[in-house]
């Protein structure tokens, strides 16, 4: 019991290391979380800050959930602590201690986790994201809407019942969050007609 809760804790204090925010500090001396859709995440730090610093932000995110889930099996806890693993490394992005409790979205943690647990349907929802990128150039939306895919993907390829419900869950909690920067970047989308 102590190492499963262990392997928790380590995916929350893993997800909990504000890369963004100390990227932008160090580049630019900015809190990235004032700065565009207001998301502490790879790519508010590309429009922001460099396409370099951004895309290390995200590998290192993509890392943190990867590392956390990669950890849990190397200790051979359950599959049920794997995935609590994981979600506290996601819930860790979104509400980190050693920044507020004030976070990203978690998308990239997210693949991270995906990456490991389900790897070919994971590829697949990079490339939904980078068509969906191509068309309407816009990360707020294109993540949220291409993730949408990954429970469905899980279902047909692997049929495993947990891991679909398992996906379903934190895909529904990022697309809430996802909801006022999907707004903040369509603000034509929400305003009311007389």
């Amino acid at each position: 019991m102590i190492l499963n809760l262990l392997v928790v804790v380590l995916g929350y204090l893993l997800g909990s290391i504000p890369t963004a925010y100390l990227m932008s500090r160090f580049r630019r001396n900015l809190d990235i979380r004032d700065y565009g859709v207001g998301n502490m995440g790879a790519a508010n730090v590309i429009r922001h800050v460099g396409i370099w610093e951004g895309l290390l932000v995200g590998l290192i995110d993509i890392a943190k959930g990867a590392v956390t889930v990669l950890v849990g099996m190397a200790l051979g806890v359950s599959q049920i602590w794997i995935f609590a693993a994981g979600a506290t490394a996601f819930l860790g992005h979104n509400f980190p201690i050693f920044a507020g409790f004030r976070g990203g979205k978690g998308a990239a943690t997210v693949l991270g986790i995906f990456l490991v647990l389900a790897p070919r349907e994971t590829a697949i929802v990079i490339g939904i994201i980078g068509l969906c990128f191509f068309i309407t150039r816009n990360f707020s939306f294109s993540i949220p809407v291409s993730f949408v895919f990954l429970p469905l993907l899980i279902w047909l390829f692997t049929g495993s019942l947990a891991l679909v419900i398992y996906s379903l869950i934190i895909v529904l909690f990022m697309g809430l969050r996802s909801l006022p920067h999907i707004k903040q970047a369509f603000p034509w989308a929400t305003k009311t007609r007389n």
